[in-house]
């Protein structure tokens, strides 16, 4: 039989693991939140799980604890825990924030300390939804037990799984918020320059929009060194000081943002094939604070 499950939290993270675990057959046996409306909420999304008023009554029905709570407040949760002497020896603690690591649960004999992330966003959860986990990478790092049970617990979710250095966790979290967020301020960057030529911002995305796909699958067959295409990657200086003429005309307050990525551009073109020594002097000039 699978250890029993508690969570505390039950947002939008926290009752996909309620619903998706109890699916997995994990028994849940404790549930609570700020508003036990929602650990309601999400026993009678997942049809099981006892319900509990008070955060210490919840933890200590399970062997397994999640803190899904708001980052700002896992560390307090625990620490309450901690002083209610609510854990149990034998307790494996996660929490799934993707910015904190398991460092910030303090030590307590007995217990080990993990996370696990899923690199995955949450909707409300709707009766009869897949399962958001499904197929999705999702990081663990912590204690040696807690590692192996987060590793357990993922691929019962039919996620997968990769473990990474506890002290690299707020890399890991940087690496996702560019790949992320970055992406759409890039993307918005080429929407707001395509629209010098008249176009509107919906015409501008579905025009960009084949280019950008293309792009993705590029990278995801080959690589981001063999994907990168241009003028940059082929040592064109000439475009390169076109386009930045262009920009300092038009869109003076982009002139940083392009030098910065070309800067970064003619770093990674490098790293596939060595540009000729004038091509590379010349764009390194252009990109220079000084240029």
């Amino acid at each position: 039989m699978k250890p029993g499950i508690s969570i505390i939290g039950c947002g939008r993270v926290g009752t996909a693991l309620a619903v998706f675990l109890a699916q997995a057959g994990y028994p849940l046996a404790g549930l609570a939140s700020k508003r036990i409306s929602s650990a309601r909420n999400a026993a009678t999304l997942a049809e099981t799980g006892q319900v509990f008023e008070h955060i210490t009554d919840a933890a200590k029905k399970g062997t397994i604890l999640f803190i899904t709570t708001p980052d700002d407040a896992i560390q307090g949760v625990f620490d309450t825990l901690v002083e209610k002497k609510a854990l149990m020896p034998g307790t494996l603690v996660f929490h799934c924030s993707g910015a904190l690591s398991s460092c910030i649960f303090s030590t307590v004999a007995g217990v080990s300390r993990g996370s696990i992330h899923p690199l995955q966003s949450f909707t409300a959860h709707e009766p009869g939804q897949a399962s958001p986990f499904k197929g999705v990478n999702m990081s663990v790092e912590g204690d040696d037990p807690a590692v192996a049970e987060g590793t357990r617990i993922i691929a019962a979710l039919g996620a997968m799984s990769f473990t990474i250095p506890t002290q690299a966790k707020t890399l890991y979290h940087a690496a996702a918020v560019v790949a992320s967020n970055y992406l759409v301020t890039v993307e918005h960057f080429a929407v707001e320059l395509l629209k010098q030529t008249g176009l509107s911002d919906t015409r501008a995305y579905a025009i960009l929009a084949p280019l950008i796909h293309g792009t993705l699958t590029n990278i995801s067959r080959r690589g981001t060194q063999a994907a990168l295409t241009g003028p940059i990657a082929r040592g064109d200086a000439d475009i390169v000081a076109a386009h930045m003429a262009a920009l300092k005309d038009k869109r003076p307050e982009d002139l940083e943002l392009y030098r910065i990525l070309g800067q970064y551009t003619l770093k990674l073109a490098e790293q596939a094939t060595p540009l000729d020594p004038e091509s590379r002097a010349r764009l390194t000039a252009l990109f220079s604070q000084d240029a």
